[in-house]
């Protein structure tokens, strides 16, 4: 999946990687920019799973005749 917050977290670690290797400050700066941008993407992709398993398993059990009663 190409929005799974582990490739959002290797596009970080990218940026990181081009901000260490980088010679302008200007350069290292929009890397670690961008770095801060993939990292903040993956934590908001996490975040989302993790609401939606919580928000799957309250509607499951809401829904299972075996709970009814």
């Amino acid at each position: 999946m190409a929005d799974s917050p582990e490739a959002y977290r290797t596009r970080a670690a990218v940026e990181r990687a081009n901000a260490d290797a980088a010679t302008l400050d200007n350069v290292r700066d929009r890397c670690l920019r961008a770095e801060q941008a993939w990292t903040a993407m993956a934590d908001r992709a996490e975040r989302t799973t993790e609401q939606r398993l919580i928000r799957e398993a309250a509607t499951a059990k809401r829904t299972d005749p075996a709970t009814a009663n």
